[in-house]
């Protein structure tokens, strides 16, 4: 296994190398948007970002940020040992159908109960995201959600030779 040589942030970086683990919730004022199908299907400024050592940013939004129909339970679940138990979403709109790319914590464990409902987008599974009018770049791999933003340097989980950090 090779260690991970961070990148040095530069001006109005984070390095996800000074993240902690285990991870932090914090709230942003950062505003998130979402495309499927040509759609905007979600937008808000009350998010919350989870914040883990080697990972960008995982985000979630409220339920009432999506549209209306957008959100539909998708079978299978995953537990985080940080977080608790996860329910998985289809997303749907504008002809195009994105299967369990989203996923929420109905009943965290108490470190992450603010969040309780919202919802997490894996976003190489739908058209767009972006924080702050920038568009972001998936987390590499297909495992974890972290969305990838000028202001975060890595290296990150899930490039290639990543899975014994």
């Amino acid at each position: 296994m090779l260690r991970p040589h961070p990148i040095p942030p530069g001006p109005g970086q984070e390095s996800v190398w000074d993240y902690p683990r285990p991870p932090r919730l914090e709230r942003t004022p950062a505003r998130l948007e979402l495309w499927l199908g040509g759609v905007k299907v979600a937008d808000t400024t009350d998010g919350y970002r989870v914040l883990e050592t080697s990972h960008p940013p995982t985000y979630y939004l409220p339920p009432g940020a999506f549209l209306p129909g957008v959100l539909t339970p998708a079978g299978g679940g995953s537990v985080c040992e940080w977080k608790g138990e996860a329910t998985y979403w289809t997303l749907r709109a504008g002809g195009k159908t994105a299967e369990g790319a989203a996923w929420s914590y109905g009943r965290p464990t108490p470190a992450f109960a603010p969040m309780a409902g919202y919802v997490a987008v894996y976003a190489g599974r739908v058209d767009e995201c972006r924080v702050d009018g920038e568009r972001v770049t998936p987390q590499p791999g297909g495992f974890y959600g972290g969305w990838i933003t000028p202001n975060v340097v890595g290296p990150f989980k899930g490039e290639p030779g990543t899975l014994g950090w």
